[in-house]
């Protein structure tokens, strides 16, 4: 006899299909079922959060990897506490799936007719989805088994294709209705290009890489989450063009490329890399978003870039809509222009610094000593923090290495972000990641889950007692020591290393660069839980990139 086939397999099935290898959960009855029943028995591991923010900065950790990441939470209580992580991964084009957990059909009714209420009811059924209509690109209710698999497919079909989260609202009593199998597999939706608006793009393009004297190419994180890395390297080779990254886009291409030039982030970047943009009379930014962590300071030069990114092309008044990203770099190598390569000032690797080891650490010396830890199988990443300045400028050899959240920047990010990138990496890679302490303590309880899974990251701390970035994008006299830190970014200081002693990992507090040299070999030694290094700077000591701003 056949056993029934089921609504709540059918949304593991899928889920497997998709490569999902971990389901990021919090215990809930309206969700346990599901999880307890279906997920568990599966090739999905749960992982079993501490809380629903800690749950979805993991998912999006682990789908900048992965190219999936899931977490199932319960009804409003837990679903609402996973907003600002969805909303995150809304921003940033990263496809996690949040399934939550759903009153049965019976008690909304009850809830909705009568006012008698089942726990964490809001309003009736349709609070939930929504608030999460306008973060997602696909908000679904199963609330019927014989729509559930066009429903679950439909999300996960647009998650896939826009590269963005989708909330299925999954009820408790649909689960173990009987429902039809997959009829085929699941495939992203095609982005199509309007063919004349494609063939002007490519022309006109192609034109200007071929007749400008000092053309540059920047390389954005869109690259990365469609899929077009491979695409983008050939180009770049057959037009022997040089180019730079953003932050959000970092490491996204080799930065051990002779063609890589370094990062650009506006005033931030590398001297040389400045030289290099204000330089050139052409520049072609293939997946870039505009935004003010990738201005920083600097004027866009709209006439002499052109913008192309998923479906648009804007160059000066020139605008094309449906033009494919993919389509128009396919389209620019079968025109197979070429040209002489051109020679640049590279940004200058940073070295390891000849320090006294007795001496205090500063936010910059700490940037400069780092270095010599992060090789080609470090995993590296940064948090919207004073850390986003010394990172950037950091050499990440290997593609895909690098993660931040930087357009979004929600503070608190990076710690339980590491958790889904320790998941989803390759078993020879160490996950290393630099959190300001504003930041980390919103989200500290991500040691508690990294201990239990026996996850290896290097979490340094930077200590400097202050919401040092928020003080900088106000005013920065402080840092000058002109003016006193506002009272709103000054913090109840932890000592964050004793956090290892409450959670059962690894921590140390280091003052001077000998402890600190000490703290990161024992840290790599570490491989069987997080290690915590609290590193204690001065409040007024920012990166030397970050000096630029004035006000």
């Amino acid at each position: 006899m056949v056993s029934k086939y089921t609504v709540g397999q059918y949304l593991v099935d899928r889920l497997l299909e998709l490569d999902l290898g971990h389901l990021f959960s919090i215990a809930g009855d309206y969700s346990i079922d599901w999880v307890n029943n279906y997920v568990e028995p599966s090739h999905i591991q749960v992982i079993e959060e501490v809380n629903e923010l800690n749950a979805g900065y993991a998912a999006d950790g682990y789908a900048r990897l992965k190219g999936i990441g899931a977490l199932c939470v319960t009804y409003s209580a837990g679903a609402l506490s996973a907003v600002n992580a969805i909303a995150g991964a809304y921003v940033e084009k990263v496809p996690v799936v949040l399934i939550n957990g759903t009153p049965s059909i019976q008690k909304t009714l009850t809830f909705e007719q009568t006012g008698f209420s089942s726990h964490h009811f809001i309003s009736g059924r349709e609070t939930d989805l929504q608030v999460f209509e306008y973060i997602t690109t696909a908000a679904v209710r199963i609330d019927s088994p014989d729509l559930a698999p066009m429903l679950i497919d439909y999300a996960l079909t647009q998650c896939i294709t826009e590269m963005r989260p989708v909330y299925i609202e999954l009820l408790e009593d649909i689960v173990d209705l009987e429902c039809d199998r997959p009829a085929k597999a699941l495939k992203a939706a095609r982005i199509f290009s309007n063919s004349e608006s494609l063939r002007q793009s490519i022309n006109q393009i192609n034109e200007r890489l071929e007749n400008a004297a000092k053309p540059l190419i920047w390389i954005g994180v869109e690259i990365d989450r469609f899929g077009l890395r491979e695409k983008a390297e050939d180009l770049l080779r057959q037009l022997k063009i040089p180019y730079v990254t953003e932050l959000l886009s970092k490491a996204v291409l080799s930065e051990d490329d002779a063609l890589f030039a370094g990062v650009f982030d506006g005033r931030s970047s590398a001297a040389s890399v400045q030289e290099l943009v204000t330089g050139s009379d052409f520049i072609l930014a293939l997946g870039v978003w505009l935004t003010d962590i990738n201005a920083l300071g600097w004027p866009t030069d709209f006439e002499h870039t052109a913008f192309a990114s998923l479906d648009t092309v804007k160059y000066g008044t020139y605008f094309s809509a449906q033009v494919s990203l993919a389509d128009l770099i396919d389209g620019l190598l079968e025109k197979g222009a070429t040209r002489e390569t051109r020679y640049f000032s590279r940004s200058p690797v940073q070295e390891a610094p000849e320090v006294n080891l007795t001496d205090e650490i500063s936010y910059q010396g700490f940037y400069e000593f780092i270095p010599e830890f992060i090789g080609k199988d470090t995993i590296v990443g940064s948090d919207a923090s004073m850390n986003y300045f010394g990172s950037l400028l950091l050499k990440v050899p290997t593609p895909r290495s690098f993660i931040s959240q930087s357009s979004y920047s929600a503070i608190g990010y990076i710690g339980p972000a590491a958790t889904g990138v320790c998941l989803a990496k390759e078993s020879h890679q160490r996950v290393m990641v630099f959190a300001g302490d504003g930041g980390f303590q919103m989200t500290a309880q991500c040691l508690s889950t990294q201990t239990r899974f026996e996850l290896n990251p290097i979490i340094f701390v930077i200590d400097n007692g202050i919401y040092g970035v928020e003080q900088w994008l106000a005013d920065t006299a402080a840092f000058r020591k002109e003016k006193p830190f506002y009272k709103s970014c000054l913090l109840h200081r932890w000592n964050y290393s004793k956090l290892a002693d409450v959670f059962g990992c690894q921590g140390w507090k280091v003052h001077i660069y000998g402890e600190l040299k000490d703290a990161v070999l024992g840290a790599l030694s570490n491989s069987n839980s997080p290690s915590i290094i609290q590193v204690v700077v001065p409040s007024t000591s920012i990166p030397d990139n970050a000096t630029w701003k004035k006000s």
